[in-house]
């Protein structure tokens, strides 16, 4: 593959994934409310999400995935009450004011790395840019083995340090503020956030 044509659809992707969305509000929300700690498997399952789709896309399986669609409808709507049960643990989670990284109970890896995972294969946007805009810059027909690694290769490197570009940046928003009240607000502004995004991805077909 053409170094010209890897650097056209990172400059696509990159565009898709930095661009607000459900899942990126998820990352955010995330660090807003329980800071840098345990979000390795939590971004894990995004990153893992988009190489499932991006694998569909290469191999033509999109067909299969259109034949099964109610599966992965399915899968949306699990994503969703994983994110709706993570903003009740938010919303419901205890504050003190001399702390500035009071959160609220960790979750399992297993079960971060699964929400977030289910919520990127029922995101979507994600579906959009895999399905339709990424056939729009690569010849899906001449993709081979190499190719293949080369576009999942370069989907982690952009990918990657967007997710944790966000989380991080999300952490430090949230370091400014120590008292209770602000802790409290910072919380349910974010349960709030998590749960809009598990509605606006449940209504969306």
């Amino acid at each position: 593959m053409s170094f010209t044509a890897l650097f056209v659809f990172a400059s696509i992707y990159f565009v898709a994934v930095a661009s607000p969305g459900p899942g990126l509000a998820a990352i955010v929300a995330r660090g807003l409310a329980q800071g840098t700690k345990g979000a390795a498997p939590f971004i894990a399952g995004f990153i893992v999400g988009d190489l499932i789709w991006l694998t569909v896309a290469a191999t033509g399986l999109a067909l299969i995935a259109q034949t099964f669609e109610l599966v992965f409808r399915l899968i949306k709507y699990a994503g969703c009450v994983y994110l709706l049960f993570v903003a009740w643990k938010i919303w419901t989670a205890p504050v003190r004011g001399d702390d500035v990284v009071a959160r609220p109970a960790d979750t399992a890896p297993w079960t971060s790395f699964l929400g977030s995972l289910l919520l990127t294969l029922g995101n979507p946007k994600v579906i959009v840019f895999f399905m339709a805009l990424m056939p729009l810059v690569i010849d899906m027909s001449a993709i081979t083995p190499l190719i293949y690694l080369q576009l999942m290769s370069m989907a982690f490197l952009v990918l990657t340090p967007v997710l944790v570009t966000a989380l991080l940046l999300a952490d430090r928003a949230r370091r400014v503020f120590s008292s209770e009240k602000a802790l409290k607000r910072i919380n349910r502004g974010t349960a709030g956030i998590m749960a809009g995004v598990a509605v606006a991805i449940a209504v969306k077909s």
